[in-house]
């Protein structure tokens, strides 16, 4: 059983007592919905909500204009954490119980909030400036670290960052995202995610065995539109050979430049494959087979290919002593609850959907506490012995720098209908509706700010969190078991890709696929 210390309860009333802004907030980055790379006005608006509470502010983190750190306090412990705010094109969706685009100004693929990243990265803004305000109140001595991490979607900011040395010196990081469940994870964590972008170029087209006497070199030279086309469909038939279909093991693909349309063929094309799996030595195997790939294409169409590492995460590392103590604190607080508006709601969203609303429109396991075991069980069901790690996240770099734990509060959660599938709008809608989302939101934050201000005042859980660490990394940071991270640290972020974005033009804003006509 945890006390309630007035220090956390210090925490956990400054939440309540400013949750009109908090809320507001939530509902100011909701809209933004701003995607990877690209979070401009969200981030902006961290910095100047940080800097009036209080905190110092670095912007442009790692080379990413996108990018901060918030720094609060002095001396030790240093605790982290860390904001997202990135939302996942091809989901505007409005806050409404049917389908509507959030704005039908902009093209129905635009970018809208999924997990949702909004209310992540809020939760932890509440719990860091809840344990701010009882550090102030009670004189504790210590630092707050937070992070603006952009690019959570494509895991491009935290590996930067490691990389660079920002996570160098922290005593816990408490970490966190919305789930379908209230629980701490215990000790399969995420797994590895790399990014590598393939160039493909026709330099000197009129070289490819080009037909005595002919000059029209545009009619010779297949192109890199071509070799684009090839890499896709020969990567498509061959890594069924490499992946099994189990634990995430994923490889996808994107074509960020295709070329010009004109009667020449392209003379640039690029593709991105994003490539997860339960361990670094799968990652390795996977990059090389793909390696093979770009370099029988070039050759057969005519090409140079050049290679960019985009991103490359680890694999998560766990620590039973934080996790143990953050779900503590969840049992503190208690599960998420969802009132009568919300369920109303849900109802309505049945409604619309043709189905006999349901007294309770949400299921049980959003609306209880689940153990850490028990989610290791619920987890572990799906997934092979062997299976270590599962599906990716770029959380993960902060475990190998310090005793960390991973909490999940619970979005409300559709119960399901006998022989029917919700549709993604259904979710979505349900993520920017105050009434659905914010007891996670106030659960998380509370959370986490009790947690923190836990290891602020009780130095010998930092102590007991640090030799589970140790043991598990073969004597900490630098030690035989440890993972070093995996970028180097002057490489440069890829902010200059063709990343999916809201611009700007005569017309206005739009997304970066016109709007189609009405």
């Amino acid at each position: 059983m945890v006390t309630v210390s007035k220090e956390k309860q210090t925490a956990m009333d400054w939440i309540e007592e400013n949750w009109e802004t908090l809320s507001d907030f939530h509902q100011e980055i909701w809209y933004y919905a701003e995607p990877a790379l690209r979070e401009y006005k969200s981030a902006r608006a961290y910095v100047n909500l940080l800097r009036g509470e209080g905190f110092n502010v670095e912007e442009g983190t790692g080379g990413m204009p996108t990018a901060f750190l918030a720094t609060y306090g002095e001396g030790r412990p240093v605790l982290a954490s860390f904001a997202e705010y990135d939302a996942v094109p091809a989901n505007n969706q409005a806050a409404v119980p049917y389908k509507k685009l959030r704005d039908d100004r902009l093209h129905p693929y635009a970018a809208g909030h999924t997990d949702p990243h909004s209310a992540l990265g809020v939760t932890a803004l509440a719990g860091v400036l809840g344990a701010k305000a009882a550090m102030h109140e009670h004189e504790l001595e210590g630092t707050l670290k937070f992070f603006g991490e952009p690019a959570e979607k494509i895991c491009i900011s935290k590996p930067y960052h490691a990389a660079r040395g920002y996570y160098d010196g922290f005593d816990a990081c408490v970490l966190y995202h919305p789930g379908s469940v209230n629980r701490v994870v215990w000790e399969t964590h995420c797994g590895a995610y790399w990014n590598v972008a393939f160039t493909f170029e026709a330099h000197e087209p009129e070289r490819w065995s080009s037909p005595a006497g002919r000059v029209g070199w545009y009619r010779a030279n297949p192109g890199a539109l071509d070799a684009v086309c090839m890499m896709y469909t020969v990567t498509k038939y061959t890594k069924e050979a490499i992946h099994p279909r189990t634990a995430g093991w994923t490889t996808t693909e994107y074509i960020s430049i295709g070329g010009q349309s004109n009667t020449a063929p392209p003379m640039i094309s690029q593709i991105t494959y994003a490539f997860r799996s339960p361990s670094l030595e799968m990652q390795e195997k996977t990059h090389e087979f793909l390696r093979r790939n770009a370099k029988a294409t070039a050759e057969a169409c005519g090409c140079k290919v050049t290679e960019r590492i985009v991103t490359k995460t680890r694999v998560g590392l766990f620590n039973r002593t934080m996790a143990e103590l953050v779900d503590r604190n969840l049992r503190l607080v208690g599960p998420t609850r969802y009132g009568e508006k919300a369920k109303e709601f849900g109802r309505e969203i049945q409604r619309n959907l043709g189905l006999e609303p349901m007294a309770d429109p949400f299921t049980e396991d959003c609306q209880r506490l689940l153990t850490p075991e028990e989610g290791e069980e619920m987890l572990r069901g799906a997934l092979p012995d062997w299976v270590e790690h599962y599906s990716s996240d770029d959380y993960v770099e902060y475990t190998w720098h310090a005793p960390s734990a991973r909490l999940y509060t619970a979005k409300a959660v559709l119960r399901p209908a006998e022989g029917f599938r919700y549709p993604n709008w259904a979710r979505l809608a349900m993520t920017g509706e105050k009434s659905t989302i914010e007891p996670s939101i106030l659960v998380g934050g509370k959370t986490l700010a009790a947690s923190f201000v836990e290891l602020l005042t009780e130095p010998e859980l930092l102590k007991g969190a640090w030799e589970e660490f140790n043991e598990r990394t073969g004597g900490g940071v630098g030690g035989s078991k440890w993972v070093a991270p995996l970028l180097p640290p002057d490489l440069d972020p890829p902010i200059d890709m063709r990343w999916p974005e809201y611009i700007k033009t005569e017309r206005g804003e739009e997304w970066w696929i016109p709007t189609p006509k009405k």
